[in-house]
């Protein structure tokens, strides 16, 4: 079994994927970064499921201003203030992810992280054109994952580990996500995650994406059901790090 990871950019030569094996050793057997979108929906067709790090929607709230505002229908809200612009900012998943781990996902309302998620619509759009089940709760092929909330989570560095100039601290999690998986086999696969943080990104979305898989990772709350078929919802790891 394959379980699929991508560290989804808007532009394909900063986008990572991985894979994670299952055949009785769980094992990685592809590290790459520079992934266009027929790389993409091939891995997604290929694997059991795959891991996304990129927002699957949109918060329900920004999606009805934007319409009601298209429409000239929108009706003035008491205050303009940062409390009310943090309503149309924030999905469900954002604010349980804030929650759980002291992390604010970036919004993609209103950051740049927009623009992978633009990119994820239109290949979701072919995908499900394709007859792919590609629910943003995570029930099909597919699943939002945040690598570095899954860090947090671990106890393991979440934060300054990308760019070039932090290898070595990457290096520091790659040593420790032994701890996490110690029965995991690189494969040689070190030294570009090392290199590269988008690379470390996709092992990390594969690897959760394979926790998913064994009802190791946290489903998002009955009561979340309908607004986290639209908005999305990010999957982390129970709390305990998995013993093997």
């Amino acid at each position: 079994m394959i379980f699929g990871g991508v560290d989804l950019a808007a532009e394909a030569r900063r986008t990572g994927i991985a894979e994670v094996s299952d055949d009785g050793e769980l094992a990685l057997q592809n590290v790459s970064v520079g992934t266009d979108d027929e790389e993409l929906v091939d891995l997604i067709h290929r694997s059991v499921k795959t891991g996304l790090d990129v927002p699957l929607g949109w918060p329900d709230s920004f999606i009805r201003l934007v319409a009601e505002h298209a429409a000239g229908e929108m009706l003035a809200p008491i205050s303009t203030d940062a409390s009310w612009r943090r309503t149309m900012a924030m999905r469900a998943t954002d604010l349980a992810v804030r929650d759980r781990t002291g992390i604010v996902p970036l919004s993609v309302s209103t950051d740049k992280i927009a623009y992978p998620a633009l990119r994820w619509a239109g290949v979701e759009a072919r995908l499900r054109a394709e007859d792919t089940d590609v629910a943003r709760d995570g029930s099909g092929r597919i699943c939002e994952v945040y690598p570095a909330a899954t860090l947090e989570c671990w106890s393991l560095p979440s934060r300054g580990y990308k760019g070039k100039q932090n290898t070595a601290l990457r290096v520091d999690i790659i040593t420790q996500l032994t701890r996490v998986f110690p029965a995991l086999n690189w494969n040689g696969h070190q030294d570009i995650c090392a290199s590269d943080d988008n690379a470390l990104d996709a092992v990390l979305a594969a690897l959760v994406t394979y926790l998913v898989h064994q009802g190791l990772a946290v489903p998002p709350p009955p009561e979340a059901n309908e607004v986290v078929l639209r908005e999305g919802w990010i999957w982390l790891p129970e709390t305990d790090a998995p013993s093997g």
